[in-house]
C-alpha cells in the first residue's frame, strides 16, 4: 500500500507541473464512490456550475471509484498538494481532525430537519473550517443519510441481537465503540472490500445508508436492514489548504458558490435516492424493520462521556443540540 501510495503521489507532482495552462486551471477531486451515487452526481453538477460561474476557467476533473485511492490515502494526498479536492466521511475525517468524532456521537441529532440545520449553522461552518490546520479546508457538507445494520442471517431489532455479530465499521474509533456498547463485534474494513468481506463470511454485516447499501450491492449479500438509525455521519466536501491557496480570491469565491449550491442540489437527490433503494432492495428480497430506538439509544449514552473532559468538544456538543 505504501508503495501504492508513493507512485500515485510521484504521478500527481508531475501532473501538478502541467495541469493548468494559462486560459483554464483544473481542479483534480478525487472519492470512493460509483458514478450512479447522488453524492458523485452533486460532485458533478459542482463541476457544472464552477465552470458555468467563472467562465470556464475553472474546470473540475473527477476520480470516482477510488481510482486514486481510499478515503484516507486521498486525504493525505491533499495535505501534500497532490490532490486538489476529495469528498471524505466525518468518521474517516475525525482521524485528522478530533472533533469531528462528535458526528458519531449516537443519536446526537432529532431528525433529518435538525441534521440539515447544524450543516447551514455557524457552528457548522466552524467545524468546515477546522482542518485548516491540518491542511485540509471544508467546502459544504453532503447529506449521507441515517447509518443502521444489515445482516447476513438474521433482523436486528434489539441490540442483543447484535452480540456475537462481527459487524464492518469505519476506521473509526467512535464506530468502534458504538458496535462494542451495543454487544457486537466492530471489524474496521475498508469499503472496497466489504462485498467479499461479507460474501466470505469474513463478518456477518455492517452498517450504512439505504443509498450506499444499495449502489454497493450488499443487498445480494445481505437480505435483513434494519432501520434503527443510529448516527447521521455526514460527508465532508474538502479542498488542500495548498490548493485553495493557489486560488484567487474571485476563483475561491466561485468554488464555494458551486460547492455551496451542490449541497442544496444533493439534499434533493439523495432524498430521491433513499426512496429508490428502499423500493429496489425490497424488490430483491431484503426484509425491512422499523425496531424501536430507545433500546439503541439507551445502550450508546455513555458514549458522550467520552467528551466530558474536553472543554471545546463540549461547548461544540451543545451547540448543535440547541438548534432548533
Amino acid at each position: 500500500m505504501k508503495v501504492k501510495y508513493l507512485l500515485v503521489a510521484v504521478s500527481f507532482f508531475f501532473l501538478s507541473s502541467c495541469k493548468e495552462s494559462e486560459s483554464k486551471k483544473i481542479l483534480r477531486l478525487a472519492h470512493g464512490l460509483d458514478t450512479n451515487h447522488p453524492v458523485h452526481n452533486a460532485m458533478v453538477h459542482l463541476g457544472e456550475s464552477l465552470e458555468k460561474k467563472s467562465g470556464g476557467k475553472l474546470e473540475v476533473k473527477i476520480y470516482p471509484s477510488g481510482q486514486l485511492g481510499a478515503e484516507r490515502e486521498c486525504l493525505e494526498l491533499l495535505q501534500i498538494g497532490s490532490l486538489d479536492i476529495t469528498k471524505v466521511s466525518a468518521a474517516v475525517l475525525e482521524n485528522f481532525v478530533t472533533d469531528y468524532k462528535i458526528f458519531s456521537i449516537p443519536y446526537i441529532f432529532r431528525d433529518r430537519s435538525h441534521v440539515h440545520q447544524v450543516y447551514d449553522s455557524q457552528v457548522g461552518r466552524e467545524f468546515l473550517l477546522k482542518g485548516e490546520p491540518f491542511r485540509l479546508r471544508g467546502l459544504c457538507f453532503y447529506d449521507a443519510g441515517s447509518r443502521s445494520f444489515y445482516t447476513k442471517e438474521k433482523m436486528i431489532n434489539t441490540p442483543e441481537d447484535l452480540k456475537g455479530l462481527k459487524i464492518r465499521v469505519q476506521k473509526s474509533n467512535m464506530a468502534v465503540a458504538m458496535v462494542k456498547n451495543l454487544g457486537g463485534s466492530p471489524t474496521p474494513i475498508s469499503w472496497g472490500e466489504l462485498y467479499t468481506a461479507l460474501q466470505q463470511g469474513v463478518v456477518d454485516g455492517a452498517e450504512n445508508n439505504l443509498p450506499s447499501f444499495h449502489s454497493s450491492k450488499h443487498y445480494e449479500v445481505c437480505k435483513f436492514y434494519s432501520l434503527d438509525e443510529h448516527t447521521a455521519v455526514p460527508d465532508i466536501l474538502l479542498i488542500g489548504t495548498e490548493s485553495w491557496g493557489r486560488l484567487t480570491a474571485r476563483e475561491q469565491q466561485w468554488l464555494q458558490e458551486a460547492a455551496n449550491e451542490s449541497a442544496i442540489y444533493q439534499r434533493k437527490v439523495w432524498a430521491e435516492a433513499e426512496q429508490t433503494a428502499l423500493k429496489v432492495i425490497k424488490e430483491a428480497g431484503v426484509q425491512v424493520a422499523y425496531p424501536d430506538k430507545n433500546p439503541f439509544a439507551i445502550k450508546t449514552k455513555g458514549i458522550i462521556d467520552m467528551f466530558k473532559d474536553n472543554e471545546e468538544a463540549m461547548r461544540l456538543i451543545e451547540a448543535i443540540k440547541s438548534i432548533k
